[in-house]
Parts: C-alpha cells; sequence; structure tokens
C-alpha cells in the first residue's frame, strides 16, 4: 500500500533529525519511494516553543495500518521522543496522513490524518510530490486543499540539506542511493582543509547557516 507520512522536528539538529528517520523507515522495511523538499515551519496551537522542520514522504510498505503505526512509534521511541505535552516540542514526529484512498478510524488511528485538510505545514510539502492525491473523505485533491486551508502559519521552503534525501530535477536516485551520496559529500567536507561559502544545514533554531570564505 502507499502511505504518506508526514515528518516534523523542533529539538536538536532537525534537519539530521528528519534524515535518520528517513534511513529508519528503510531499516525498518518501509521502502521510502519519494520525498518532499524540507520546510521550515511556525508553530501551531502552541506558539512558545522553537520552529519546526518539516517533510513529507512517499512510501510503500505491506504493513496494516496499525502495524505500521507500531513501526513508527518504536522509530519515535528509538529517536528518544518523551511526550512531555500535548503538541509540544519533539525531536522526531512522524504521522500517517494518506493510506491510499483507505478511511480508517479506530482507537488508536484515524486515517486520513483528521487535522490534513487545515494544516499548511503538512499540505505544502504534501502537495510538492503528490499534488492529485486525493482525500477520501472530503473527495479533494491535496492541490486544492493546499489552496482553501484556512491556516496562515508560515511554512518556508528551505535549500536543500546535508544528508536530508530530497529529490532533485531531472534525477531518479533511491532514497539509500541519496543518502549515501549525501553522507560521503559530508565526510568529505569535514575532512576538506578549505572552507567554503553555502548552506550548512539549519541549525538549532531552523534558521540557514554559511560557512566563511
Amino acid at each position: 500500500m502507499i502511505y504518506y507520512l508526514g515528518l516534523g522536528s523542533n529539538l536538536g539538529a532537525k534537519s539530521r533529525n528528519l534524515a535518520g528517520a528517513v534511513r529508519r523507515l528503510e531499516d525498518a522495511g518501509i521502502r521510502v519511494v519519494r520525498t518532499s523538499s524540507l520546510y521550515r515551519t511556525e508553530p501551531v496551537d502552541v506558539s512558545d516553543q522553537p520552529w519546526f522542520l518539516n517533510a513529507v514522504v512517499k512510501t510503500s510498505s505491506g504493513l496494516a495500518p496499525e502495524s505500521l503505526l507500531e513501526r513508527l512509534q518504536g522509530i519515535e521511541r528509538a529517536m528518544g521522543r518523551v511526550r512531555t505535552r500535548p503538541k509540544g516540542p519533539r525531536t522526531i514526529d512522524l504521522d500517517i496522513l494518506l493510506a491510499g484512498r483507505r478511511t480508517i478510524r479506530t482507537e488508536r488511528l484515524t486515517v486520513p490524518h483528521p487535522r490534513l485538510a487545515t494544516r499548511r505545514f503538512v499540505l505544502v510539502p504534501l502537495a510538492e510530490i503528490a499534488p492529485r492525491a486525493v482525500h477520501p473523505g472530503l473527495r479533494k485533491s491535496v492541490e486544492s486543499l493546499r489552496r482553501a486551508a484556512p491556516d496562515r502559519c508560515r511554512v518556508r521552503k528551505l535549500p536543500a540539506a546535508p544528508g536530508f534525501p530530497a529529490e532533485r530535477p531531472g534525477r531518479s536516485r533511491t532514497v539509500k542511493e541519496q543518502i549515501r551520496r549525501a553522507s560521503t559529500a559530508r565526510s568529505a567536507r569535514r575532512s576538506s582543509p578549505r572552507t567554503r561559502s553555502g548552506y550548512d544545514g539549519a541549525g538549532e533554531d531552523g534558521r540557514l547557516r554559511s560557512r566563511p570564505r
């Protein structure tokens, strides 16, 4: 089944947290088919916390939705997520946004995600990679939901981040290959005696940093 998953982090090395979550999905047997860009997003509902980095990934898995949920929660625990307060800061957050065209309502799981249609921090990266995907309950495309979303919180697309396997136009690589290449490039930069100007990832506050010339 095709699943679209939302990824978020607003604690620690956020871009590395998201890249690590993608690797753990692959290691858990959940094939990552496509990834969105990274987005720096304003907190919703609870504003007194750091801004988030968010992304969406398209995945393929033979797991049933509730079994997938268990895998995702296991990854969250392994990455140190501690649930201190609802909608509060978190090292990593993994949510099932869509499960094909299925509608699921159980005690543990609601799919599509109950706030999917109103949250720009999810709709913007989801529309980047799946604008024609359909919300089965509302029978509307993701792109139409993005345009109509009442949420006005700021969502800013970031340049490619070291280690995060966002797709680039004109290239077709597996996510594992993207991660391997990004890790190799990062190791090469660390071993180089010279520094170069350029994007150096998102820091603790999610802001862009530049290396000195």
